[in-house]
Formats: structure tokens, C-alpha cells, sequence
């Protein structure tokens, strides 16, 4: 396995975007692995690929659709009108079922092909959003179980997980990409590029953790 080189699992957002400049400083060879699943906007999969060509990382975007199939959610079902607001006592229905359980276990399989065994995902418990897959103790076990499953090494990356989004437009800006992360990534649930739509869940975190970021930035020159 190598130790210097890191997949990224890539969905063209602002926190998987975050991250892929995160692992370019931390390691020496950086690669992107896009997920198509059955989403309603498959154009975060072309920004995603046109991110990666600047950020100068192989790219690859696997069609997974399956996955679309096997639930009923608002983001790749066009019945299901989107919650604006998480349910009292249950998951919004932007919940995809074993996304990430799915998109990990696959990439974990794909690095293994390539020699990698780091892999980094911008998962965070902080801004979960009511989604189970994103917390610190299931990354944390199914690493064991990957691990277990291929007999290999690898080495789940979190960097976002214990920081929420105002702390990670930071990081951003520390990485130097707070202008591209702002205009070049798509994290509407409404399909809309850059600061999307304004209204919907994903928008309204983005923008808050935006606005407290740049009051605070303000404040401290």
C-alpha cells in the first residue's frame, strides 16, 4: 500500500471540495472518485470533474445508480417533495439510505486495485444533518470493517468531522480555495451552482456558516 498517495471521495460540494485540497497538502498524489447514484443533479458530477482538472488530480466518475433505486428519498426520487425542515424524531427525507456506507466500501475496493490505502471523505458529526452515515462511530467501524473484509490497511480520513461549516469555510480559505469553493461547487438540493437556491436545508448551512466565517474573519482585522 501506498503512503503518499489519497482518494478522495468526490462529490463536488463544498465539504468533499474542502477536502480534496485538503488531502493535495497532505499528500503527494492525489485522485477523485465521483459517485453517480441516481441524483436529481447529476450536473455536481461535471463541476466535480472540471474541480478535479484544476486541482490537477486523476479523476474518475463511477455510475452507481443502484443505489438510487433502493430507498425513497427527495434527492433521487422526483415524487418526493424535499423536506425544508428535519422531521421531529426521524431522518429528512434527503437522506440517501447507504450512500456513504456504499460509496466508501467502493472505494475502499477501488483503492485496493490501485495500491492506496488513504481515503478521505468530508463526513462531519457536527453539521450531520440527522444523517446517521455521517458520524465519527460509523466511519470509525466500517474502517475496522473494511479492513477486516480485504485484509488490508487503510486509513479513513475525516477532516471535517469535528468542525462545523463556518470552521470549514476556513479551512477553505486557508487552503487558498475560499473563492473557488464559493462559486465552483454545487451543494444545493435544488440543483443550483455556487450559493445556490438560498432556501433549502444544504443552502441554509452553507450560507449561516458562510456569514459567520466572514463576520468573524471581519472582526479579527
Amino acid at each position: 500500500m501506498n503512503n503518499e498517495t489519497a482518494l478522495v471521495v468526490f462529490s463536488g460540494g463544498q465539504d468533499s471540495t474542502t477536502c480534496l485540497f485538503w488531502a493535495k497538502k497532505h499528500f503527494k498524489r492525489v485522485y477523485a472518485l465521483s459517485f453517480l447514484y441516481g441524483q436529481k443533479h447529476e450536473k455536481e458530477v461535471e463541476m466535480a470533474r472540471n474541480i478535479a482538472r484544476k486541482a490537477e488530480v486523476g479523476f474518475e466518475a463511477m455510475d452507481v445508480s443502484f443505489i438510487g433505486h433502493l430507498g425513497k428519498n427527495s434527492l433521487t426520487d422526483f415524487s418526493v417533495r424535499m423536506d425544508e425542515e428535519k422531521p421531529e424524531g426521524s431522518f429528512p427525507n434527503t437522506f440517501v439510505p447507504g450512500r456513504n456506507l456504499f460509496f466508501l466500501s467502493i472505494a475502499a475496493v477501488y483503492a485496493r486495485e490501485r495500491g492506496i490505502n488513504h481515503i478521505v471523505t468530508g463526513v462531519s458529526q457536527t453539521d450531520f444533518s440527522g444523517y446517521p452515515d455521517c458520524r465519527d462511530a460509523f466511519i470509525k467501524s466500517l474502517n475496522v470493517a473494511l479492513n477486516l473484509a480485504m485484509d488490508g490497511q487503510f486509513v479513513i480520513h475525516t477532516p471535517l468531522m469535528w468542525i462545523d461549516k463556518a470552521q470549514t469555510w476556513a479551512l477553505a480559505d486557508e487552503l487558498g480555495v475560499l473563492d473557488l469553493v464559493r462559486n465552483e461547487t454545487l451543494t444545493c438540493y435544488n440543483g443550483i451552482p455556487g450559493d445556490g437556491c438560498g432556501h433549502c436545508p444544504a443552502c441554509r448551512l452553507r450560507r449561516e456558516g458562510l456569514e459567520k466565517y466572514l463576520d468573524t474573519k471581519e472582526k479579527l482585522i
